[in-house]
């Protein structure tokens, strides 16, 4: 397929989609997008999101629900290895094929470089995909298992703000929770990844994470361990919302193995030699993240805080020139401020 009826590349060979970024349509009022959008909404990430939550709840969690009552080591490294092994397999599979085989070369790449060909110091051994992938699987999804077990046992002994709730009694409501889940992680996700923006946090914390400006697959989940703590805490929010713990878990899943979508690093990945069927990746907000660091905090814009709150970068030049100014304002207002604290001579 070629990607340049869809993008540009520039003298680099970095990828660029032709069409800005858009926040959910129903903001603006742009009704005759939302049949593309309720599809895009439900196809394929969510439904495979949920397929997930169900494996997980009718094979593993459900029949054994007893040993989750207590904080039992057995039942804790099962469900590391569950999730562990679920990671290795999505994750892996992308970063085996587009980033190890490189089966469609750099087509739909937005960043033309592998992190292979760049070793550098501020990764361990020298090496991103080493250092990321060790973060991911000694530090990120130990947490997520830990944070699971403690939800868990929340759920087998009925901790709960408001009591749990069964979906015989109350479908509607937890429909309607199920279709929101997308929005609360967006809303957890701007806030705590707004505050480790922030200094001292970001030196100490998040610049781990942003050590990968070219992410990949095995990125998804390289983090500290506060901020993993922070991210998969996310689950927790249903110990306050009405809920059920399969829209929980689908919370938690949906985080955990939709980490990927913003570390993909192409706009499509090509499914077959010829590129007739394509994914997309929704990868492209969150990679501008990575790229210019204090844009895009949030999601895709289906709650747009970006937008609301002046952070919001689409990918085209207005975008760029308003980010710009946002930075020259930023800067004169620090050295305004260090001005006044310097004392005159």
């Amino acid at each position: 397929m070629d990607d340049l009826q869809f993008g540009t590349r520039d003298k680099r060979g970095n990828w660029a989609p032709n069409k800005p970024l858009n926040i959910a349509p129903f903001w603006e009022g742009k009704w005759g997008q939302m049949k593309h959008f309720v599809i895009d909404y439900f196809w394929p990430w969510n439904l495979f999101h949920m397929a997930v939550t169900l494996a997980y709840w009718g094979l593993l969690i459900q029949p054994n629900l007893a040993a989750f009552q207590d904080f039992n080591l057995m039942w804790t490294l099962i469900l590391y290895a569950v999730n562990a092994g679920g990671i290795f397999v999505m994750y892996g599979s992308v970063e085996l094929f587009y980033y190890v085989k490189r089966k469609q070369g750099t087509r739909f790449k937005y960043n033309a470089k592998f992190p292979s060909e760049n070793p550098s110091d501020v990764f361990w051994f020298k090496s991103q995909n080493l250092d990321n992938f060790l973060r991911s699987f000694f530090v990120a999804i130990p947490i997520w298992t830990l944070i699971q077990v403690l939800f868990l046992w929340c759920f087998t002994n009925g901790i709960h703000a408001f009591g749990w709730l069964n979906w015989q009694d109350s479908w509607l409501w937890l429909a309607v929770l199920t279709l929101l889940v997308p929005a609360i992680h967006e809303v957890h996700f701007f806030c705590i990844h707004w505050l480790i923006h922030q200094q001292p946090l970001y030196k100490w914390i998040h610049s781990v994470h942003h050590n990968s400006i070219n992410p990949s697959p095995w990125s998804s989940m390289s983090m500290h361990w506060v901020e993993a703590t922070a991210f998969h805490a996310e689950i927790l929010w249903h110990l306050l919302i009405p809920s059920n713990p399969i829209v929980a878990l689908f919370q938690m899943n949906s985080t955990a193995y939709g980490a990927i979508n913003g570390h993909i690093g192409f706009e499509k990945l090509e499914l077959d030699g010829e590129g007739a069927k394509t994914l997309d990746s929704h990868a492209y907000a969150h990679y501008l993240h990575h790229k210019y660091f204090e844009v895009n905090y949030g999601g895709e814009g289906l709650v747009p805080l970006d937008k609301w709150f002046g952070t919001w970068h689409d990918g085209s030049k207005a975008a760029d020139e308003q980010m710009k100014a946002r930075f020259r304002a930023k800067k004169e207002k620090l050295k305004a401020k260090q001005a006044k604290a310097t004392p005159a001579a």
